[in-house]
C-alpha cells in the first residue's frame, strides 16, 4: 500500500458547551475557527478549528451535540492534544488568569530535556503544551 498519499485530517472531540469551547481553543490556545456547520436534522453543529488551512494542516473538530444534558466522561482510552509554544512559562500564566486548570504546571519532563506542562480545556480534554523555542 502506498502511504504517500495518506495525511491526518483532524481530530474530533465531543464538547458540552460549543462556545466555551471554541473561546478557549479560538481566543486562548491561538487557533482559528475554520468553518462552522449546523445540522438541524441530526441535531449537531461541528466547528473545525486549528493553526492553518485543514486543505493543508490537521485540524480538531469541535462535535456539539444538542441534545446533550451532561457533560461527557471522557474515558481511560484517550491521551491527550499536544500544541507546541514558544513561551510555555508566559503561556500557562495568561491561560491561569484566565481559570484555566493547569493539572502539570511548566518543568523540564522527567528524565527529558522538553519542557512541557499539561491544560484542560472546558471539557477536561488534557492539553499538553511542548516549549518549542
Amino acid at each position: 500500500m502506498d502511504t504517500s498519499k495518506f495525511r491526518l485530517l483532524h481530530t474530533m472531540i465531543r464538547v458540552f458547551d460549543l462556545d466555551k469551547s471554541i473561546d478557549f481553543y479560538c481566543r486562548l490556545m491561538g487557533m482559528k475557527l475554520l468553518r462552522k456547520r449546523e445540522s438541524e436534522q441530526g441535531r449537531y453543529t461541528l466547528a473545525f478549528v486549528g493553526y492553518g488551512d485543514d486543505a493543508t494542516d490537521t485540524v480538531i473538530e469541535l462535535t456539539y451535540n444538542w441534545d446533550q444534558k451532561e457533560p461527557y466522561v471522557l474515558g481511560a482510552g484517550f491521551g491527550h492534544l499536544a500544541i507546541g509554544v514558544s513561551d510555555i512559562y508566559g503561556t500557562c500564566e495568561v491561560l491561569e488568569k484566565e481559570g484555566v486548570k493547569i493539572p502539570r504546571p511548566p518543568g523540564p519532563l522527567k528524565f527529558g530535556t522538553a519542557v512541557i506542562a499539561f491544560v484542560e480545556d472546558p471539557d477536561g480534554y488534557k492539553i499538553e503544551l511542548i516549549n518549542r523555542n
